[in-house]
């Protein structure tokens, strides 16, 4: 799998899901995940089904957090799983070879051991910095850790957890090519301002 830059996260979404996804897709937005862990399943089902109703026929790749089943019963192009999910094999198994499939890790030893599972197609790598978009975060990895596995990955690596535009600069500098601004661009009420900050970061990756 190819770099993809942006990794948009859509996690309670000041301007609506439906309305972020138009704003995430029109402003050509790679990648765009629906990460909602406190919603009810039905209306979890409802939101990724519109999403992907948005996103279809699009360049922007759906992606559905934890959830195989509703990825699969929303259409979507693939799942994002964690450490204490389902196995990347079992998940492989429910979406089938069609779906991407991402992985989060939060060590050197996750990252390394994320390298041979089959069935990966990139892995999230944090949080690089102290992040309050988690009910109980990961210890932070911090930009070193960062470096060590951007030198050793064969998978595209997103950097993720407590980036925003203040300290992108040394996240790029540690080797970053895809990385994940969940509260900078999740908490604007317009979508003309979220769209102001996607082509803002899209600006500075790019420098």
């Amino acid at each position: 799998m190819e770099d993809f830059g942006l990794y948009v996260i859509l996690t309670r979404p000041g301007v609506g899901h439906a309305a972020a996804a138009e704003v995430a897709v029109r402003s050509g937005v790679r990648m765009l995940q629906l990460r909602e862990k406190e919603m009810a399943d039905g209306e979890l089902l409802r939101v990724a089904r519109e999403v992907r109703t948005v996103t279809r026929g699009t360049q922007t790749r759906f992606i559905v957090n934890d959830r195989p089943d509703i990825a699969v019963l929303a259409e979507a192009d693939g799942v994002h799983v964690g450490q204490e999910d389902l196995p990347v094999g079992e998940v492989r198994r429910l979406v089938g070879e069609g779906r991407i499939v991402g992985l989060s890790t939060h060590s050197i030893a996750q990252a390394r051991a994320a390298q041979s599972l089959k069935g990966v197609d990139y892995i999230g790598f944090g949080p690089v910095y102290p992040t309050t978009t988690k009910a109980v975060p990961d210890p932070v990895v911090g930009t070193a850790l960062l470096g060590e596995v951007m030198g050793f990955s064969r998978l595209p690596v997103v950097a993720i957890g407590g980036i925003f535009p203040e300290n992108l600069s040394a996240v790029r500098a540690a080797g970053a090519r895809n990385l994940c601004l969940v509260r900078y661009l999740m908490e604007p009420t317009e979508p003309a301002e979220m769209e102001r900050r996607i082509e803002e970061v899209r600006r500075w990756m790019q420098e």
